[in-house]
């Protein structure tokens, strides 16, 4: 693998994120969207992320081959330090540290804006498919992020019922 760089996005990077992220539409329960969404769309989503919060792309080659972002765990005031956040990896450039290496950027930058708990919904099911492994619980359990909660049979994909897991991991002192 050649040199990553990891840096903000940007809007004009929304067709590139929209093909990794297509894949994951169309493919797997990973994400619960059904239509993989515009290029517009996906310009306004980064625009409106950063504006208060990091979203970020590794680049190689001068090809974006993974992204993560930041958002609000919740709209009420008490929530402000806690984030949600995403990773996606392009389906070619699995395996080879990427989502790590976009978590660490990016958990560094929320400690920065004083966030102290982060949290990530991860599709899950009790019996894996073609659809749908437990790499992502695997990948966020590795990354310290630490399983609490599950929602059983929340998202209905490809004729059948997916659960939602959330983990959450400090990364700041609760003063």
């Amino acid at each position: 693998m050649n040199a990553i760089i990891i840096r903000s996005a940007k809007p004009e990077d929304a067709a590139e994120i929209q093909r990794i992220y297509g894949y994951y539409v169309e493919n797997t329960a990973i994400s619960f969207e059904y239509d993989i969404p515009s290029v517009a769309e996906m310009e306004r989503r980064i625009t409106e992320t950063l504006k208060e919060f990091p979203y970020l792309v590794a680049e190689s080659e001068g090809h974006i081959v993974g992204y993560a972002y930041a958002g609000k765990f919740h709209t009420r005031a008490a929530y402000r330090y806690s984030a949600e956040l995403s990773v996606y990896v392009d389906k070619d450039m699995r395996g080879h540290g990427l989502g790590k290496k976009l978590y660490g950027e990016i958990e560094e930058l929320l400690k920065e804006k004083k966030i102290v708990r982060l949290y990530a919904g991860i599709a899950a099911t009790d019996n894996e498919d073609a659809f749908l492994t437990d790499a992502s619980l695997k990948f966020h359990n590795a990354m310290g992020y630490k399983q609490v909660a599950r929602f059983h049979k929340c998202g209905y994909k490809f004729n059948r019922w997916y659960d939602l897991i959330y983990t959450e991991k400090e990364i700041g002192d609760c003063f």
